[in-house]
């Protein structure tokens, strides 16, 4: 039986015992206990040199270790550590070196573990990273076309040697695919690029729905991105799933499991073949693929363009009458009370609503985007 019940010095004593009682062979007790005879030679040996202290478990520490640090040299500098608290290992270690240029003198680390052992190290708290607010869950019902486009970057794979990364844009409620482009980039420049497109062709939605990832969404104030940004001024709310939850986003994920079967396994040999899987699989896709969500219907059959025209130029954002405005400044802050109060860069340029919810107390918003609190006790945006 496996030594689980008793202490292992009780076990080796009963090991011991059983063997002198001559009941049964060493071969035999060993398998019992579940070691291997020559251990158990080794303990009967033990117990004939000392008794029963020869069973006792000792020490591994060796016995002796040729480039241990002297206790005079670490004493001295257990010393220094007591009267300079706040002078780490290096500096201490620096100090002693001038002092007695003929000592032998331990590693930083190996100071700083004894400091660590004799209590002299009081660590501080670790500061938790900053993250910014997320709004929730989306809840925007996908009840009519152009009410939710979705979009999202499908897993990049390489095409001819270069990364190729799909970005597709669907409609929430008619599953129409807008646009599946190869892109060599996630940047800001390539995604507005072919949303302007989308834009032209089919008007502009309600909301968009994305992930938290560039460039939809930014670790700023708001979660607000430059792409996010445009799309306030053009009267699209953009709606981010929650991080960690692409069920969220489900439609969209499912999505992309048909795309990636039918279009990149294996990836095209370069890119103009890749491009045009694409563009075959996206007219299949909307005019010949029946959709069961859709009662056996084909997306096309489903969707309008939006009559929400693309402005021609870029219109502000505006707030209703009772809101105070700001303009934020170059640096990233606005003016209160003739005090500048930081809220990021990225809105620079832009102008932020103010709506009052009791004595001094502010909402802050960019567009429908709630930013945070204002408090004139403290003069900050506090992220809600």
């Amino acid at each position: 039986m496996p030594w689980r019940n008793m202490s292992p010095t009780d076990q080796r004593l009963q090991l011991v015992a059983d063997y002198h009682r001559g009941l049964r062979s060493m071969t035999a007790l060993c398998a019992d206990h579940g070691i291997s005879r020559k251990i158990g030679y080794k303990w009967l040996q033990r117990y004939a040199e000392h008794g029963p202290a020869g069973l006792v478990d000792q020490s591994r520490r060796p016995r002796h270790c040729p480039h241990a640090t002297t206790p005079l040299v670490m004493e001295t500098l257990l010393e220094l550590r007591r009267r300079h608290a706040s002078w780490g290992p290096k500096k201490l270690l620096a100090v002693v070196a001038r002092r007695y240029p003929d000592w032998a003198l331990p590693s930083a680390s190996t100071v700083g573990a004894r400091f660590a052992r004799e209590g002299l190290v009081t660590a501080s708290p670790r500061r938790r990273p900053s993250v910014a607010e997320h709004p929730g869950m989306p809840t925007t019902a996908m009840s009519a076309p152009n009410a939710v486009w979705t979009i999202d970057f499908k897993g990049q794979f390489r095409v001819g040697g270069q990364y190729c990364y799909p970005l597709t844009v669907l409609d929430g409620c008619s599953r129409f695919l807008l646009g599946c482009d190869p892109l060599g980039t996630t940047t800001h420049a390539a995604t507005a690029s072919v949303l302007h497109r989308l834009f032209r062709t089919y008007g502009l939605p309600h909301v968009i729905r994305s992930d938290n990832g560039a460039p939809f969404a930014a670790p700023a104030i708001g979660r607000l991105a430059r792409l996010s940004i445009w799309w306030i001024h053009l009267g699209i709310r953009p709606e981010l799933i929650e991080p960690g939850h692409p069920q969220q986003n489900g439609r969209h994920e499912r999505f992309h499991r048909t795309l990636k079967a039918e279009t990149a396994q294996p990836p095209a040999a370069t890119w103009a073949d890749q491009t045009a899987r694409f563009v075959r699989f996206r007219r299949e896709y909307n005019t010949e693929r029946p959709h069961e969500a859709l009662a056996q219907q084909v997306p096309a059959a489903c969707y309008a363009p939006s009559p929400r025209r693309l402005p021609r130029r870029l219109p502000p954002v505006d707030y209703p009458n009772p809101f105070e405005v700001r303009r934020v400044g170059p640096h990233g802050c606005f003016s209160w009370h003739q005090q500048y109060i930081h809220v990021g860069q990225v809105l620079s340029g832009e102008d932020i609503g103010f709506d009052e919810i009791d004595d001094g107390i502010w909402t802050v918003y960019f567009g429908p985007v709630r930013l945070g609190r204002l408090d004139e006790r403290t003069m900050r945006v506090d992220r809600l």
